[in-house]
């Protein structure tokens, strides 16, 4: 079977689902920033209710994060879970905002990709995965996020790189599709969606939009 290109696949899930408008509820650049960093390891609900609690509590500014007491931030994102050292992650993306640009964070999204990226990863807490949330659906630059959805996705197509690696699987799409900030926004929220609806980890290749271009759902439909 033709391994379908990765233009083909966006095209199919943009077709099915139509846009899906991330970040989810984010008013600002820097609510992006702490929604980044909240949902690691956690679902989307949970950090709805912490950031809720830091807009209640007139917390969500980097100057009050940085003024809270660790413990009190703490308690404001427990729902986030791991809330005391994301607590500390916090607290060490807004010491370094106003540290280094004075809260000026326009100043700071604005740099170049590849240095901009390179600050994220130098501060507690941001590992390639938030530090590209934050480049995609904060600063709108082009760096695709890899995340557990899109790897089950590629393997489950028969697309998964050679180096089973962040940076294998993000190679695989930089060098596939045109290095445009909305085409990987959109991307990567239309194989988020895919992959919670149907291709969960027991897929529901009967209800998929790929299923033609797929190995797996074409094995699942060959099945007595």
């Amino acid at each position: 079977m033709r391994t379908a290109s990765l233009t083909d696949l966006y095209q199919r899930l943009y077709a099915a689902y139509g846009p899906q408008g991330w970040w989810p509820g984010a008013e600002d650049p820097w609510e992006v920033i702490l929604g980044a960093i909240l949902t690691q390891n956690t679902a989307w609900t949970n950090v709805e209710r912490a950031l809720a609690n830091l807009k209640a509590s007139d917390a969500i500014a980097p100057s009050r994060i940085r003024d809270l007491p660790q413990e009190e931030l703490a308690q404001l994102i427990r729902s986030s879970g791991y809330f005391n050292t994301k607590a500390r992650k916090l607290k060490a993306m807004a010491q370094h905002l106003g540290q280094r640009y004075g809260d000026d964070l326009p100043a700071f999204l604005s740099k170049d990709v590849a240095p901009l990226r390179s600050e994220l990863l130098s501060i507690y807490g941001i590992g390639p995965e938030t530090a590209d949330d934050i480049l995609v659906y904060a600063a709108g630059k082009p760096s695709f996020v890899i995340d557990l959805y899109t790897r089950r996705l590629m393997e489950r197509l028969g697309i998964a790189p050679e180096k089973d690696s962040y940076e294998g699987y993000q190679a695989l799409f930089h060098s596939r599709l045109p290095q445009d900030a909305a085409l990987f926004n959109e991307y990567h929220a239309l194989l988020d969606r895919h992959a919670k609806d149907v291709c969960r980890k027991t897929p529901l290749c009967g209800a998929c939009c790929l299923r033609t271009v797929c190995p797996t759902g074409l094995e699942a439909k060959d099945r007595p």
